[in-house]
């Protein structure tokens, strides 16, 4: 009996953040499936290159090499990012400014090196696309994840626009993955403020087989979480932000009172804040 060949063989497609737990998984899936894939990040390995997304220069040679080396671009996918806690109360610094620049201005970056080349597929049968991966936390907020979340949906915005302006011949994709257990969390693990338990929990698993489905759809959609039950919690907290705002106020009160935060240093400000307030009623 015939096999039938994914719509991904001979497809040339660059990972970013190839080197972390999304990227390099992602990458063997779409190997397996007779995909060309190159990977960008801060830290080379087989088959990818060493990048500072940060760096305007570094990365606009990076996206031209990649091209160069696999014959041409159909898809991009962006994983690259990071999660640092901050206090939304204090002046942005450092973190926020890093947060920005990675996971935001990143993508941004690699989209503008890479269009020429996604604007000139030719694959039959097959429709260049670009892949953002925001975060449910983009429209379902945790404490101290502001910088993080900001940035998720200052992506989401910015693949909106894309799609506004080049959707006619690129389709553009923004994937909402909820926690998944990865490296990513070790600064805010280290601060106290873990997300683990406070958000929808996913697996590794659906992130990857989300990625690799909308890379072969024939129409890829335009939003998609990566669980039925994540994607359905992003559509609500877009379409009713008030009621999923009295939802998490309310579960973030309860951690407050059972004293989750007491020993968290980030966390003093808010707690005497809340504090004062009870104290005045």
């Amino acid at each position: 009996m015939a096999v039938t060949p994914s719509p991904l063989t001979g497809r040339r497609v660059l990972v970013t953040g190839a080197a972390g737990a999304f990227g390099s998984a992602t990458a063997a899936a779409l190997r397996a499936r007779g995909a060309e894939v190159l990977g960008l990040d801060v830290n080379a390995a087989e088959g990818v290159l060493s990048c500072d997304l940060t760096d305007d220069d570094a990365t606009e040679l990076a996206v031209a090499h990649a091209v160069e080396r696999l014959g041409g671009l159909d898809a991009v996918v962006h994983y690259a990012g990071i999660g640092l806690p901050v206090d939304s109360g204090d002046p942005p610094g450092e973190k926020v400014r890093r947060t920005f620049e990675v996971n935001l201005l990143g993508a941004w970056r690699v989209t503008a090196a890479a269009l020429p080349a996604l604007l000139e597929s030719r694959s039959e049968g097959y429709r260049p696309r670009l892949v953002f991966t925001a975060s449910g936390l983009a429209y379902v907020t945790a404490p101290f994840s502001s910088a993080y979340a900001v940035s998720k949906r200052a992506l989401a915005a910015y693949a909106d626009s894309v799609r506004i302006e080049y959707g006619s011949a690129v389709g553009v994709t923004t994937v909402y993955p909820g926690y998944v257990r990865t490296p990513i969390h070790r600064e805010s693990q280290a601060a106290g403020t873990v997300l683990e338990g406070k958000v929808p929990a996913e697996r590794l698993e659906d992130v990857i087989t989300t990625a690799v489905r909308v890379l072969e759809a024939r129409r890829p959609p335009r939003d998609v979480g990566t669980t039925r039950f994540g994607g359905a919690a992003t559509r609500l907290a877009r379409a009713l932000p008030a009621l999923v705002d009295r939802v998490v106020l309310a579960r973030h009160g309860r951690d407050l009172r059972r004293g989750e935060y007491d020993s968290v240093e980030l966390a003093q400000r808010m707690i005497r804040t809340d504090r004062e307030k009870v104290t005045k009623r």
